[in-house]
């Protein structure tokens, strides 16, 4: 290890120390967010400006960084399975009437794929107003190796038709998928949980003496899942001063250059939808104000780690203890919304892809029955997306072929991917959170619900 590696770490570590610091302030987690991601932000502008791209002394640097935030995302999402298996159990057994499940189940889902609709037609516009095409954009060697894995992927889901995604749904194997063998395993296992839920309740029924036993049981499960859960996200600052350092380290300022104007659509498109977001839960009673303030934290986790599913944990510890949702409802959203209706991934990409490839083979993208087919392709095919870095191209792989259109566009973009990737990837989140929020405020009691909202806002300001 060289001296300037060794005087990097040294900054990173007294980055860390610092947070640390914070943390024994008691100071709130909005704040060492903010801190972690600035810090982190600043250290990676600076070897990067320093060294120059490229440098061998900055890949060196980040393997050691990266131990801090890929150690982090793992210990989230070693916590992904237990914690969604455990909560759907627990949501099935503590719902006061079974039917109750089959509306939550319902509404949460009916509002992902409403705002991912909603994502679509706003993707189409911005596309459209900034007058995006396919022309110009240049295939060099990393576009064309792209090219070639992309074609090897077609091959596995060119040819899923609807009813084999739905199959796809079915835990066949409940232990391979709670090892995330599966783009659809947490499907799977939430709707393994379920049924296991649905039979413990049925147990309790049929034999009294147990109803006690399995709550307890349950109770106790779930009570040392979201404990392990606290003290993972009490990482959260670190996890996100290491994946800024990298995100900004490794950033190439030609290709984000050249391809300014996707950049700046795509991130125009998100601001857009996040702001159908704060409409939306307006509508419930609640402030956007207060709501984006509330989930800040997971934004920013969700903004450098480019993963849905990792964000699962965060995002139901938000909804319960910030927003107030009910855990039966938080659980369902965030797990849902990992894999369904991803309002970024799923719904402005692909459809900003297909617009703009769509002159190139002789349609015209504005014509009322091409966009009416994206909007319910793009819907459709939202079910199962892997919430996963990646799960935007896997999109585009099923909308793409769907409308008949190429998708060597996919690969055209890759050199600025995980840059807007991060945006779509806190707008997915977003979505979830946003569908737990409406769909608690509908079926509870929207008054008692919003004076606790207040309650824990007026606290948190204290």
């Amino acid at each position: 290890m060289s001296l300037a590696v060794i005087a990097n770490l040294a900054v990173f570590v007294c980055i860390l120390f610092f947070l640390f610091q914070q943390q024994r302030k008691a100071s709130t987690l909005s704040r060492q967010v903010l801190f972690g991601l600035v810090f982190g932000s600043a250290f990676g502008l600076l070897i990067h400006l320093f060294y120059g791209e490229g440098n061998p002394i900055i890949k060196d640097t980040l393997e050691w960084v990266n131990v801090v935030g890929s150690g982090y995302v793992g210990l989230l999402k070693m916590v992904i399975m237990p914690l969604v298996l455990v909560s759907m159990i627990a949501a099935v057994v503590k719902l006061e009437s079974s039917g109750s499940l089959g509306k939550i189940s319902g509404l949460t889902i009916g509002i992902l794929l409403f705002t991912t609709m909603i994502a679509a037609l706003i993707g189409i516009a911005v596309t459209q107003i900034f007058g995006l095409s396919v022309a110009g954009l240049s295939e060099g060697v990393r576009e064309t190796a792209r090219m070639s894995v992309l074609e090897s992927r077609m091959g596995s889901v060119a040819d899923l038709t609807i009813p084999q995604m739905l199959v796809s749904f079915i835990p066949t194997n409940p232990f391979a998928d709670l090892t995330g063998a599966r783009s659809t395993s947490i499907i799977a296992v939430v709707i393994f949980g379920i049924l296991v839920g649905v039979a413990a309740r049925r147990v309790m029924i049929e034999k009294k003496e147990l109803e006690s036993p399995i709550r307890t049981f349950i109770e106790a499960a779930q009570s040392i899942v979201m404990r392990l859960v606290k003290m993972i996200i009490a990482l959260t600052p670190y996890g996100i001063a290491a994946l800024m350092t990298k995100v900004v380290a490794t950033s190439s300022l030609g290709d984000i250059l050249s391809l300014l104007g996707f950049i700046v659509a795509s991130y125009v498109a998100i601001f857009l939808m996040f702001i159908v977001h704060g409409l939306l839960v307006s509508l419930v009673g609640v402030s956007p104000k207060e709501y984006f303030k509330r989930i800040w934290p997971v934004l920013t986790f969700a903004f450098t780690s480019r993963s849905s599913a990792a964000t699962i944990p965060l995002n139901v510890e938000a909804q319960i203890a910030k927003l107030n949702v009910p855990p039966a409802i938080a659980n369902l959203s965030a797990t849902f919304g990992a894999t369904i209706g991803q309002n970024g991934c799923a719904g402005i990409y692909p459809a900003m892809l297909a617009v703009m490839v769509a002159p190139s083979v002789g349609i015209n993208p504005m014509d009322i029955n091409f966009i009416l087919s994206l909007v319910a392709i793009i819907a459709i095919s939202s079910f199962g997306i892997a919430g996963v870095g990646g799960g935007a191209t896997f999109a585009a792989l099923i909308v793409l072929p769907a409308m008949g259109l190429p998708v060597a566009i996919v690969a055209l973009l890759i050199s600025i991917e995980p840059l807007i990737d991060m945006a779509r990837t806190a707008l997915n989140v977003s979505g979830a959170m946003t569908a737990g929020t409406i769909t608690s405020r509908l079926l509870g009691d929207k008054k008692a619900i919003n004076k606790e909202f207040k309650a824990i806002s007026t606290q948190a300001a204290e």
